[in-house]
């Protein structure tokens, strides 16, 4: 669902026109603030996780596969038209690898961002994470629990880093050879 509203936005200027007060506006509330709504609606556990996840990491993402879907020559889309390539050939032959290079930038960023809203959505309403951890440790004056769950989390978001960072490298050996 994410990726069609993206490419939609990335293709259309009128469908971002539209969406796009609304997709702002979704970002101008914290996610911090959103998060206990999100608790009462969906009950404590993974889900809520998810969704605050996906909240924060939503809007790079979203704004990097317009940058790269829009960056894309418009001679060379010319080229696959002269061609009689069909809007599949050109999506999947011509916009895909074009993009992808912003796309896992955007997902590298993401991937850093998705940390944060583990944390936040383990502050609210679970017994058990590592912000749940540091949530226990400050309430406790425990510094080093504290320490323990933020090292954690720099050792989770380095990790989810270094994945993104070796997918965007497999992705893209062919623009090395």
């Amino acid at each position: 669902m994410g990726t069609v509203l993206r490419h939609a936005l990335a293709k259309s200027r009128t469908i971002e026109r539209l969406l796009s007060p609304y997709v702002v506006a979704s970002q101008a509330i914290p996610v911090v603030a959103l998060a206990p709504l999100l608790l009462i609606w969906f009950g404590p556990g993974l889900l809520t996780k998810v969704l605050v996840c996906a909240l924060i990491v939503f809007f790079p993402v979203l704004i990097n596969v317009i940058v790269g879907v829009r960056s894309v020559e418009p001679d060379l889309r010319d080229l696959m038209r002269s061609l009689q390539a069909t809007r599949w050939q050109i999506f999947t032959k011509l916009e895909i690898p074009a993009a992808l290079p912003v796309l896992l930038g955007g997902l590298k960023i993401g991937a850093t961002l998705s940390v944060i809203g583990a944390v936040v959505g383990e502050f609210l309403g679970t017994n058990e994470g590592l912000g749940y951890l540091i949530n226990e440790g400050r309430g406790l004056y425990d510094t080093s629990k504290m320490f323990v769950g933020l090292f954690g989390l720099i050792a989770l978001a380095l990790i989810l880093y270094g994945m993104a960072a070796w997918l965007e490298r497999r992705a893209l050996a062919w623009r090395e050879q």
